[in-house]
């Protein structure tokens, strides 16, 4: 016999979850008016854009993002994903990621809400949870979307309140994090987690490896000295390296450099020679043509064009 859901249990989950995602909408648009973002509390973060905008090269840092209106796409190592209203992202390490809002409008902005996730917290919950059989059995990828359900869009919507009343927040934001990391395990995110706050194991191996080639992304990779600071071989480096980041040692590391040379000749105005110089490119014509193969334009024709808001 096959038990189902009284229907109108689903039409009030359903509604809980408009409802909540109304009152979150217009927690962001009172304090983002315009476009733009504002960080009002620790470890949040308010967005708003209220047209579609193209493709924007991004470093994501371990976070939860939940969208109160509208939609996203993300690119990470050649896979695009889709996020909107009825989903969320949540991101375990530092991910260079191809990123667009394809739904927005004047009437209807994108509008979302990201909440760092930093080892302290991630690792005050896991202490308290009985991990399951199945927890670091396999390296989990760093960045998965999922369905949106009203406990933690409950507890998001909790956090974003105490933006209007921030005399509390020093003593409930912490205990509101704590549930949303918790809610997130049950959502089957463990593994996903440790990517942060566990210290051993295959998956922090990976990380020490991003993180050495965040830090030295400028200098030559050698992969016996990956290998070194990751504690794996070879063929293990490459093997669980890709199963959490999507992309090779090689591709992160490239993309990593692509993306710092772009901010450097927007915001520090240096040509194209000296800023793939200064990411570790010795070569000029080699530095345009990944330049161009990554960013769709050769380097001075991509700066035009976003100085001049085409792209």
């Amino acid at each position: 016999m096959i038990l189902q859901r009284p229907r109108s249990v689903t039409r009030s989950a359903n509604s809980g979850l408009a409802d909540a995602r109304r009152e979150l909408a217009a927690i962001i648009e009172r304090h983002i008016p315009n476009d733009g973002g504002c960080s009002p509390l620790p470890s949040i973060d308010l967005g708003r854009t209220s047209k579609p905008t193209g493709p924007l090269h991004v470093l994501y840092e371990p976070a939860l993002v939940v969208v109160a209106q509208g939609k996203k796409r993300v690119v990470v190592g050649g896979e695009e994903l889709a996020y909107g209203e009825t989903a969320y992202l949540l991101n375990s390490v530092a991910l260079p990621v191809t990123g667009r809002v394809v739904e927005a409008s004047q009437a209807a902005p994108f509008l979302c809400v990201r909440i760092a996730l930093s080892p302290a917290l991630i690792g005050s919950v896991l202490a308290n949870v009985t991990p399951s059989p199945a927890t670091g059995a396999t390296l989990a990828k760093a960045l998965d979307i999922r369905a949106l359900a009203l406990p933690l869009l409950d507890a998001v919507l909790r956090l974003a309140r105490l933006v209007d009343t921030p005399e509390h927040a020093q003593v409930l934001a912490p205990l509101v994090l704590q549930e949303i990391v918790y809610r997130l395990v049950v959502d089957g995110h463990a593994a996903r987690l440790q990517h942060i706050a566990t210290v051993g194991g295959r998956a922090h191996r990976v990380v020490r490896a991003i993180a050495w080639l965040r830090k030295n992304f400028d200098q030559p990779m050698r992969i016996q000295h990956l290998c070194k600071v990751g504690g794996m071989s070879a063929s293990g480096l490459h093997l669980h390296f890709r199963a959490v980041t999507g992309m090779s040692p090689l591709q992160y590391q490239k993309t990593l450099r692509l993306q710092e040379a772009r901010r450097l000749m927007l915001d520090e105005h240096l040509d194209a020679a000296t800023a793939g110089f200064r990411v570790g490119y010795n070569d000029p014509s080699q530095f345009s043509r990944e330049y161009r193969r990554h960013f769709g334009a050769p380097p001075l024709r991509n700066v035009s064009r976003i100085r001049s808001g085409a792209e």
